[in-house]
């Protein structure tokens, strides 16, 4: 009896790209099974939060320096150039514009801290200037800005600690398995985050107390 053979045909490279397919599904389902999948946009969001909390911070310090600016101007009208500098620092640092969506950007960001940091440096000069005034220094409204001028100096310091730690964070998890493999997979604009760089300028708060 004659015999026949039946040849089968090679798998394709579809079968390839279905296998593929099939695993990523199966990964996904346990990582989200585990909440790993949500990990990164998790932290993310968190950064971002955080992020808005140091602009806001960085936004009241600006409000009270206009009011600060007149109150000592009214005892010491000869501190122009100190006066000037505060007020052309305010306006470069609110012109600098660094939202949650470009803090990726590592120019931008520099930019923005420069800014800030020139600010806490105009803004020490001037208070350094009330030391030759005892009138200005006892003077209410004055005290009443410093009060809340140091405030929002230790609100920057924790807000900028937070924001630090929450894109340590954040950071580590894109940077590292399986969090890189899964923002190449599910999330493929996450992109590390910058940070503040310590200087000898911005490493403390100003000495507002006087």
């Amino acid at each position: 009896m004659p015999s026949y053979s039946r040849s089968v045909p090679a798998a394709g490279p579809w079968l390839s790209r279905l296998a593929g397919a099939l695993a990523l599904v199966a990964v996904a389902g346990g990582l989200s099974g585990c909440g790993a999948i949500n990990r990164v946009p998790t932290l993310e969001e968190q950064a971002k939060s955080a992020w808005s909390e140091v602009q806001n911070q960085y936004q009241r310090r600006a409000d009270l320096i206009p009011n600060l600016v007149e109150t000592v101007k009214g005892y010491a009208q000869q501190e122009k150039d100190v006066l000037i500098g505060v007020t052309e620092a305010r306006a470069k640092a609110s012109s600098v514009k660094v939202d949650a969506s470009t803090v990726s950007d590592p120019q931008k960001f520099k930019e923005y801290q420069d800014a800030q940091n020139q600010l806490s440096g105009a803004l020490g000069r001037l208070l350094v200037t009330v030391e030759r005034y005892p009138d200005l220094k006892s003077n209410q409204n004055f005290l009443a800005l410093q009060s809340q001028l140091e405030g929002t100096e230790n609100r920057i310091a924790v807000a900028r600690r937070d924001y630090i730690g929450a894109v340590q964070s954040y950071n580590t998890e894109v940077r590292t398995i399986p969090g890189r493999w899964i923002a190449a997979w599910f999330y493929p604009d996450a992109k590390p985050m910058e940070t503040f760089t310590a200087t000898p300028d911005s490493a403390r708060p100003p000495n507002v107390k006087f």
